[in-house]
């Protein structure tokens, strides 16, 4: 028994002395200083390792304070369990350490409060740059930043505080749109008006692909049942339950469908497959995001990817390079063949 005598933490002295170098030596390889150091990978290594075998924290706070700059990124996004949030945290990630950036990544499951909450706790760990991917209300916490120095950046959804990169969604839904009524076309002998659902009416995105939506119809003489205008949100219950109201309304469904994610996307198909609505003949459909299984649910499914590579590469080149505070940058889709 010691009777109860607190363990005395390790410091820098004791990792410099296990390590054979100064106490500097290893502050700037616990701060990430080293490189500008000259000192080695191997000695980098070996300090970083053994700071983990000792259990040694560091002080970030502390730390931060004694730098001119972090090289901390942050973003937040609102989903996780989607291929195209997954796609960007991954190649956010991976991009932001191209450069000697350290990521920090959150998800707020679009709730204005956890955005604002995570924006907070990354100011307080001196970020220098936010990435809002997909915030409710980007301003908001571009206005945040703005006090604390902290330079920010809108992806996927705009802004009009800072600059902003997202999918052409006017453009791209266009063409999905055209491409759907084409096979509607081989499939029923004619091209009948679609059913669009998912996505939230009040955000950028979704307007401008019902925007794209209705341009394409009008191009070939279609016209656009407003009633089948299902702006109902992105989660999968809500495009279930709109479907189940509609049909409950109306009888009979259109062939057709513009689908505005692949979270509504599984909503849509699980209302299929249990309604039986439509049994023996499966609507002809496009989604506006993709994923190589749900390429698989249907043989008349069109899919359009946006370009997250594009897409964060235009992010960099603004953290690099600058852009105006309105800036908005319009990345093109990626159709993806089916088959």
């Amino acid at each position: 028994m010691d009777g109860g005598k607190p363990t005395r933490k390790t410091t820098i002295y004791d990792l410099a002395t296990l390590a054979g170098t100064s106490a500097s030596a290893v502050s700037a390889v616990l701060n990430g200083t080293w490189k500008k150091r000259r000192i080695s990978s191997q000695l980098a290594e070996k300090i970083t390792r053994l700071a983990q075998e000792q259990g040694y924290a560091v002080n970030m706070q502390a730390s931060l304070l004694r730098r001119e700059k972090s090289r901390i990124i942050g973003m937040i996004v609102p989903k996780y369990d989607n291929r195209y949030f997954g796609s960007i945290v991954e190649t956010f990630e991976a991009m932001a350490r191209q450069r000697d950036l350290f990521p920090i990544i959150t998800c707020t499951r679009r709730d204005p409060d956890l955005e604002m909450e995570a924006a907070r706790t990354m100011l307080s760990y001196q970020v220098e740059w936010l990435i809002s991917t997909g915030a409710t209300n980007p301003d908001r916490i571009t206005d945040l930043c703005g006090p604390a120095g902290v330079r920010s950046l809108n992806l996927d959804l705009p802004g009009s505080h800072a600059p902003s990169v997202i999918s052409d969604n006017f453009a791209g839904a266009r063409e999905l749109t055209r491409r759907v009524l084409v096979n509607c076309r081989q499939r029923l002998g004619q091209a009948l008006p679609l059913l669009f659902i998912g996505g939230r009416g009040n955000d950028h995105n979704t307007s401008e692909r019902i925007r794209g939506f209705r341009a394409a119809h009008e191009e070939v003489g279609i016209e656009v049942d407003e009633n089948h205008i299902l702006a109902c949100g992105y989660a999968p219950e809500k495009a279930e339950g709109a479907l189940g109201a509609l049909a409950q309304r109306e009888g009979v469904l259109p062939q057709g469908m513009f689908v505005n994610s692949t979270i509504s996307l599984e909503g849509v198909m699980r209302w299929i497959r249990r309604s039986g609505h439509y049994e023996g003949r499966a609507p002809v459909m496009g989604c506006f995001d993709w994923d190589p299984f749900a390429a698989l649910l249907a043989d008349d499914i069109e899919m359009v990817r946006q370009d997250v590579p594009q897409m964060l590469a235009a992010v960099f080149d603004i953290i690099e390079n600058g852009a105006p505070q309105n800036a908005r940058i319009e990345i093109p889709p990626v159709f993806v063949s089916r088959g």
